[in-house]
């Protein structure tokens, strides 16, 4: 009776919609997919950057590599730090990953860091969702996220406070108004 913009596909699950994406390149201004494309609750944008290195690319940065390997809680400790943005230190979030751990559930724990840092820098939740990424093969995917995050500009061994202090970090802050708002 009423004209619809959402097409079912049956047996396959999926939604496929024409609703407005806005995206980060653009904002305010809604486009539309008119490709109609499958689009999930919650995405700002239809596309999604690529990680800088894939996951199994862990020879790329050796040290990092037998560091993650052997104490895998250093690494997630200085990821922390950069993904909360100096609020929370290196070794706190290094000593909550470390007891986790021993129970089993680091990877319950990172998997959210690695969504944190995706949704920071729009990137593609790949080669499949994040705490799979974790379970299967945390040192991998700690590793890719210490590289993408270096390749970024941080240096992960000085934390965030000293990352800003070396300009490596650009914080972007709204203007001030002098005065009062007059009509």
């Amino acid at each position: 009776m009423y004209p619809s913009n959402i097409h079912d596909h049956g047996k396959y699950g999926v939604q496929m919609t024409s609703i407005p994406i806005t995206t980060p390149t653009a904002p305010g201004v809604p486009i539309y997919n008119t490709q109609h494309m499958p689009i999930s609750p919650g995405v700002r944008s239809a596309e999604r950057n690529q990680w800088s290195t894939g996951l199994c690319h862990c020879c790329d940065d050796p040290e990092n590599c037998l560091i993650t390997c052997f104490c895998p809680c250093i690494t997630f400790g200085q990821i922390a730090e950069i993904g909360n943005k100096g609020t929370k230190s290196c070794a706190s979030r290094g000593t909550v990953y470390g007891l986790l751990l021993l129970t089993g559930f680091a990877c319950l724990y990172s998997c959210f860091y690695r969504s944190k840092i995706r949704g920071q820098y729009n990137l593609e939740e790949a080669p499949c969702v994040d705490c799979l990424v974790h379970f299967c093969c945390e040192v991998c995917a700690l590793s890719q996220e210490y590289r993408e995050l270096k390749n970024r500009g941080f240096d992960m061994g000085i934390g965030w406070q000293a990352n800003i202090g070396l300009g490596n970090v650009v914080i972007t802050v709204a203007p001030q108004v002098e005065g009062d708002m007059i009509r």
